[in-house]
């Protein structure tokens, strides 16, 4: 079974989701949805930090948090800020297709050349660096990294609504996934 779900029309959005800010936010990116005006933000986004994304929302509509792979274990502190003091329900956590936090192993040798070349540091201090954070940053499979963050996240906040999502570098569009 394909665990990612399309949205090409507004029924394609779990009911769950429909009428909901992750609803919106669907809509807003996949369907064209004019935009409203926001008087405040209705959602906190959960995004990798690549640079081929682009979420086409409204002014003022989502808090933004983007870390490499959608992982938000070290953004807690700002996710518990947008949800206690911005009044956050809804949380849309969005991997996408060719992340560069999977498989960092196989990019070890250009990750400390680059340190070495681009930033000024010698290579032995490179290599520590790299093999300190690379188990804390590696997510394996895009799509299982963003069920496991969604589930860990619902019971760290479970009056929050979460949602997982994919994003397709390839034609900007957002894709919601089916959980088992």
């Amino acid at each position: 079974m394909d665990k990612l779900v399309l949205i090409n029309q507004k029924e394609d959005i779990f009911d769950t989701y429909r009428n909901t800010p992750i609803g919106d936010l669907l809509e807003y990116q996949n369907l064209n949805r004019p935009f409203e005006p926001h008087e405040s933000a209705k959602l906190l986004v959960g995004m990798c930090m690549d640079n081929r994304k682009h979420l086409t929302i409204p002014e003022n509509f989502a808090y933004i948090i983007r870390a490499g792979g959608a992982n938000l274990r070290y953004s807690e502190f700002k996710l518990s800020y947008a949800i206690s003091v911005g009044g956050i329900e809804h949380i849309a956590l969005i991997g996408h297709n060719n992340c560069g936090m999977v498989n960092l192993n196989a990019r070890k040798d250009q990750f400390i050349d680059g340190l070495v070349a681009k930033a000024g540091w010698n290579r032995d201090a490179a290599e520590q660096h790299f093999n300190h954070f690379e188990p804390m940053f590696e997510i394996g499979n895009e799509i299982d990294f963003i069920c496991s963050e969604a589930k860990r996240l619902r019971l760290r906040y479970p009056k929050i609504m979460v949602a997982p999502m994919m994003y397709n570098v390839d034609d900007n569009r957002l894709a919601l996934i089916r959980e088992e």
